[in-house]
């Protein structure tokens, strides 16, 4: 076998579940092994874990993590990640064992023999398994997510994982300066939509915020515990919001080790001080205060599929004068979604019209159309182009568009195929 084997376990043309084997004669490394968050978890196709030399992880967003602990129920296989991810993974998987357990085929003892088998990589350092280099480099999208970029038989392959290459408050974009490529593996979450300019999308958002609050209103913010709820809390920062601001559920927890990994942080002073303004919820005391008081409550779950943010709405989405501002993607069939849609949602256990004014902000950390397009531009040599990670045709779109405009050869993978590089 001469040159690289590439096996698209999962992720390919869909969002979620995403795995991709890397194999030379003598070494085969995974990249990410995510799930699919449905009714009941989906996994990507089996790979036996004793063909596995190491797994390396991107960031800690169950689609990209939540199937690792598979490959620690009968021995131990090196993970590659930087400590920041690997601890943000941990709180990501424990909460998923919590609410899942009964789907899936481990447990926290797996979950902290991953832990225990980490091998911590800086951005930029190169690592050696078996006859496969590589190295992370920052991705822009949570604290601490990487890009990978592999090295072996002499070629070259960058696989980007979610990433985003416009600066947000939290976080520095992704450069994608990486020399002569033979092959990319890109996501295409938004190939087929641009994000709002963010200069602008922040001033509307903390102008809407204000105006809601300075007329006595509480603004409840569902977002993601990890990098959205942190991201918003900077937004308000570095606007000088004057009023308070709340956190709470799993962001509390993000927040506080993120204080402690500020090298992954584009501004840490700023971040450090916008943590210290907020008033973090300790206990039901502090929710009920909060829901009472004019100001910002930031808390999970972004699609209000369940923590803290559950309660609040039950409290907030009754009064008029209150407001509930989505900051995060809302899949079809969420409660985010058909509260978005259809401004209904289930309140002290019935569906309910919501008083409270909704509105959407299109906070992304993933790159846009354009940005995809840009990034793609920016690669040295004439990679193959492999698109994955994206929903509703956006894989095809973008590699149609990667053939067409910039005469490379792309295309959209189905799970289970092999290609060589």
């Amino acid at each position: 076998m001469n040159g690289l084997q590439v096996k698209f376990l999962g992720g390919a043309q869909e969002v979620g579940r995403i795995s991709v084997a890397i194999k030379t004669e003598k070494t085969q490394v995974l990249l990410d092994c995510g799930v699919m968050l449905n009714h009941e978890p989906g996994f990507p196709m089996h790979i036996p874990p004793k063909e596995v030399d190491a797994l390396i992880l991107t960031h800690s967003h169950l689609d990209h993590s939540g199937a690792i602990p598979i490959f620690y129920i009968h021995g131990k296989k090196p993970l590659y990640t930087n400590r920041l991810n690997l601890e943000l993974t941990q709180i990501l998987i424990s909460d998923f064992i919590h609410l899942s357990s009964y789907y899936l085929p481990f447990e926290y003892l797996e979950l902290r023999s991953m832990m225990r088998s980490n091998k911590h990589v800086d951005f930029g350092v190169e690592e050696k398994i078996g006859d496969i280099k590589f190295q992370l480099l920052n991705a822009g999208h949570t604290p601490g997510s990487a890009q990978i970029l592999i090295e072996a038989q002499g070629k070259r392959i960058l696989y980007t994982g979610d990433f985003n290459i416009i600066d947000t408050k939290l976080l520095t974009g992704a450069k994608m300066e990486y020399g002569n490529l033979d092959a990319v593996i890109i996501e295409s979450t938004y190939a087929n939509e641009d994000h709002t300019e963010r200069s602008k999308l922040e001033k509307s958002f903390v102008d809407e915020v204000t105006n809601a609050v300075e007329k006595g209103g509480t603004v409840l913010v569902p977002a993601f515990g990890v990098g959205r709820s942190q991201e918003i809390a900077c937004v308000l920062a570095t606007h000088h919001f004057e009023y308070p601001v709340t956190m709470d559920g799993m962001a509390r927890e993000a927040s506080k080790i993120m204080l402690n990994y500020k090298e992954f942080l584009k501004d840490p002073k700023m971040f450090a001080d916008a943590m210290r303004s907020l008033d973090w919820v300790e206990g039901w005391r502090d929710r009920r205060k909060a829901t009472k008081t004019p100001g910002v409550i930031i808390s999970p779950a972004g699609m209000l599929k369940g923590g803290p943010a559950v309660f609040y709405l039950s409290k907030i989405g009754k009064k008029a004068h209150n407001a509930i501002f989505l900051v995060s993607y809302q899949i079809p069939g969420t409660p985010g979604r058909e509260l978005l849609e259809k401004g209904v949602c289930l309140i002290d256990g019935k569906m309910r019209k919501v008083k409270a004014r909704v509105v959407h902000f299109d906070f992304s950390s993933h790159c846009g159309a354009s940005e995809l397009k840009e990034a793609l531009k920016r690669l040295g040599g004439k990679p193959k182009v492999f698109v994955v990670h994206g929903a509703e045709g956006n894989c095809e779109l973008l590699a149609k568009w990667a053939r067409n405009e910039l005469g490379l050869e792309a295309m959209a993978p189905k799970t289970g195929d092999v290609v060589k590089v």
